[in-house]
């Protein structure tokens, strides 16, 4: 999943690993090279809309909200909007051919079948991350050629979970 900080148009990818809850940032890129970053952990506070962000050794506190295909992430008195280009949102040019997992999580619905047609803006699968729910709808109007997962399995960010054709 590719994101861009307020209207920049820098793309970030992060790669995120997952260890009983915690989400750690094991990489990111810039535009798609390899970019220095500092040792983060994300866990999720009993609050609500909270993450506790542990970054380089140091607690905070994240207040989010989502609009749209825009996360608004209030952290240490700044506001930062953050935009998600995942297969499905708004001004998504991936989801040509597969859809893939934005982070590590646990598929919740499937609602959908290989050989079935689907929509643009249909949700194909519910996928469970971080005890949010992330729904993965179709890019464009098409057949679902493969469905990679069922109900209840854990799946690697950036793993395949449908294939679509025309």
């Amino acid at each position: 999943m590719e994101w861009s900080i307020g209207e920049s148009g820098v793309r970030y990818t992060a790669k995120l690993s997952d260890s009983e809850g915690t989400l750690s940032l094991a990489g990111l890129t810039r535009d798609g090279h390899e970019a220095p970053h500092s040792e983060i952990g994300i866990t999720r506070d009993s609050q609500g809309a909270r993450l506790l962000v542990d970054i380089d050794g140091s607690a905070h506190i994240a207040h989010l909200a989502k609009v749209g295909d825009d996360w608004w992430i209030h952290i240490n008195g700044r506001i930062h909007v953050v935009h998600g280009h995942e297969p499905g949102s708004a001004d998504s040019t991936a989801g040509e051919g597969g859809l893939t997992a934005p982070m590590p999580g646990t598929i919740l619905e499937v609602h959908t079948k290989a050989g079935q047609r689907v929509r643009e803006g249909q949700t194909l699968l519910v996928m469970e991350a971080m005890k949010m729910e992330h729904r993965i709808q179709a890019p464009k109007a098409g057949e679902v050629l493969s469905v990679n997962f069922a109900e209840g399995d854990r799946v690697d960010m950036g793993a395949t979970l449908v294939e679509l054709g025309d």
